[in-house]
């Protein structure tokens, strides 16, 4: 998708054309073709966000992501906040879950008061004094020491470092255990010491707090695909408005380049008979589709003109200097486009271009084209006749 405006005319060489020489006049010109130009690139920036979204989007559903209508309430139609109240929204909710979590954590810290208070639980309250015991290979036993005090310590950090998720204190808690049994042989004191209070701990977690805990996780994962659902809609009724609006910003840039190709037209010197009689020649190497374009300005600018008849007769020295420079302007474009198009395809010569001309011409006998010093004869088949392609 890419910015499309009216053909620019050939403003480098306006000054060259504008009556008198006028210096301020030319100035005028080219800063407002500048501030277009600018608001073209601008444009240009804005299409290529839009195609960038919609493309990832595009990906995203062929890959087999959920669409977004999807859902429990997708056929149902909805209200859709801004994407600003979507954060604004997913702020709250974050710190909703967190305070929820913190109640978990909570309630875990009871269960674990239980276990420390156990008569057994002694071995495992600070960490292993490696040093003092002379337990020379226990970290090359035990990756991670853990113990209840420094699981203590990290549950109330206020910053930062401590605990986000009550799954992560009770991981701990089994390390505490799980590196007893491992680096003490299964028939010691300590080994059945950890194995005991490993049972106790579960007891309670499996029947008091495992449950909760998975409720709260069904609902968080429940509330962020809703989210996403959400913030899916927000985001596409954000770049649909914003192409709405591009729509509209190049209608308006349409309407500049034409109000200021009328001025420079209206500027312009009067065209020699050499210069007619080059546009004359220029018209007649224009395809079928750019000489339909060419006769609707001659007709835009003289009601008489009859463009729908089978036969057009075009008087070049008839016409107003407003149409000649207009023309000279789109043929020169259009002969441009046509040059870079067959360039791309590997290029065509002049001999080739003449004999495929009269081949449509006499195969579509669409336009026919008849050129005098001062007089172009045009022959047009109506459009939707019959026989026509």
């Amino acid at each position: 998708m890419e910015p499309e405006v009216a053909s620019i005319p050939d403003f480098d060489n306006a000054e060259m054309r504008i009556s008198n020489g006028n210096a301020t006049e030319v100035e005028n010109v080219r800063h407002r073709v500048d501030e277009i130009f600018q608001k073209v690139d601008k444009l240009g920036q804005k299409v290529n966000e839009v195609e960038q979204f919609y493309s990832n989007k595009s990906k995203k559903q062929s890959s087999g992501s959920k669409s977004s209508s999807g859902g429990k309430d997708g056929n149902k139609e909805r209200h859709v906040p801004s994407i600003k109240k979507q954060q604004q929204d997913a702020s709250r909710r974050e710190a909703a879950a967190a305070k929820r979590m913190q109640e978990l954590m909570r309630q875990f810290g009871t269960i674990l008061r239980q276990i420390t208070q156990h008569k057994w639980a002694w071995p495992f309250m600070q960490p292993v004094d490696v040093k003092g015991l002379g337990l020379h290979d226990y970290y090359e036993i035990i990756e991670k020491p853990m113990d209840f005090s420094t699981i203590k310590n990290q549950m109330e950090a206020k910053d930062g470092t401590g605990y986000k998720h009550v799954r992560e204190i009770c991981a701990d808690v089994r390390l505490v255990f799980d590196n007893a049994m491992k680096y003490n042989d299964e028939g010691s004191d300590v080994h059945f010491m950890a194995k005991t209070l490993m049972g106790k701990f579960e007891e309670k977690w499996q029947q008091q707090l495992l449950p909760k805990v998975t409720e709260e996780e069904k609902k968080r994962e429940e509330e962020e695909a809703e989210a996403q659902v959400d913030m899916q809609l927000a985001q596409d009724a954000a770049f649909a408005k914003m192409a709405g609006d591009i729509s509209s910003e190049l209608y308006e840039v349409d309407t500049h380049l034409e109000e200021l190709r009328e001025l420079i037209v209206q500027k312009c010197r009067k065209m020699s008979t050499e210069e007619k009689r080059n546009l004359g020649t220029a018209l007649t190497k224009l395809t079928p589709e750019d000489l339909s374009k060419a006769l609707e300005i001659v007709a835009q600018n003289n009601p008489g003109f009859q463009l729908l008849a089978d036969q057009v007769d075009l008087d070049i020295d008839a016409q107003s200097e407003s149409t000649l420079w207009k023309l000279k302007f789109f043929v020169k474009a259009a002969l441009d486009v046509q040059a870079k198009s067959m360039t791309s395809t590997g290029g065509n010569n002049n001999n080739n271009n003449e004999k495929s001309n009269a081949t449509t011409t006499t195969n579509n006998n669409k336009r026919k084209k008849e050129i005098s010093d001062d007089h172009i004869a045009r022959t047009a088949k109506k459009k939707g006749k019959k026989g026509s392609s």
